[in-house]
């Protein structure tokens, strides 16, 4: 039923079925759409949460499926997430969502108008992207951003939202994680849109900055070495660990001189995840 893609880093590089993204994509927008008809989270000015959601996140999951049968160029997958910011434009304009935000040690940073119609198509562009970018091991592209995507849970009222969601984007990534399953392009750009429009829709403005920092570290990596090198990340194989001998990506950089297996690097970043997403949840309190 789903297409097969060999498993770089295993013995023999086995077939592994890819785009159970899918699955996610459908069974939250179902959801999405019961939980607006129930009246569960209350409309506020005639604008949906719910329904902006499942907008965003059915975006999300066609924007990935494209990318998994016809390959985008990275210049068109870097700006179709702007398509995907017009109905939080419209849910923050009618809601009217704060247009600042707080920084620590910085303070109160008033964007006025400027929030609507150039911070959020930011937000949603460059998290979805560079969540996209960080894959590539089994568990990697799930359980990182079900982490991010759950502390953001914690901190909002409206985590019933996100129920549904996380549950079963952590069936998937349970699978993943064992290498029976990727969940491709379609699960991983309609992930990241989940957490950009989730903290939008809820203003977790500085939660989702903090907690998405190793993530916009990884890609500053990879398009410093694109452009400036011409060079490409890549980690060797030698049939039970993985070895880097260039700093080009945030997996390379953890692998950098090291023999480290596949769960060991995804255990890594995933607690460098967690600390900045605890941060996050630290500072978005006091």
């Amino acid at each position: 039923m789903f297409p097969k893609v060999p498993d770089q880093h295993k013995v023999g590089k086995p077939l592994i079925p890819n785009g159970f993204g899918v699955i996610y994509v459908l069974f939250t927008t179902v959801y999405l759409f019961s939980v607006y008809f129930m009246g569960i989270v209350d409309s506020s000015n005639n604008v949906s949460a719910p329904l902006t959601l499942a907008v965003c996140i059915l975006f999300g999951g066609f924007m990935g499926l494209l990318d998994d049968w016809i390959d985008l160029k990275w210049r068109i997958k870097a700006f179709m997430p702007l398509i995907a910011a017009l109905p939080l434009i419209y849910f923050a304009t009618e809601s009217g969502l704060r247009t600042s935000i707080a920084l620590p040690l910085i303070g109160l940073i008033q964007f006025n108008e400027a929030y609507y119609f150039l911070i959020i198509p930011i937000i949603v562009m460059i998290v979805t992207n560079t969540v996209n970018q960080l894959g590539g091991l089994n568990g990697l592209e799930t359980i990182c951003p079900a982490i991010v995507l759950i502390g953001l849970m914690i901190l909002s009222s409206s985590y019933l939202l996100m129920i549904g969601p996380i549950i079963i984007w952590l069936v998937l990534a349970f699978f993943n994680f064992r290498g029976k399953i990727f969940v491709g392009n379609t699960g991983s750009f309609a992930i990241g849109m989940t957490i950009a429009s989730f903290a939008i829709v809820t203003d977790l403005k500085l939660s989702l900055i903090i907690s998405i920092l190793p993530y916009v570290f990884n890609s500053v990596l990879i398009l410093l070495t694109i452009f400036l090198l011409k060079k490409r990340a890549n980690v060797t194989f030698d049939g039970k660990t993985l070895y880097s001998k260039h700093r080009r990506s945030l997996v390379t950089l953890i692998t950098y001189r090291r023999f480290l297996t596949e769960r060991q690097v995804v255990v890594i970043i995933s607690l460098i995840i967690v600390i900045f997403t605890v941060m996050a949840a630290f500072l978005e309190m006091l």
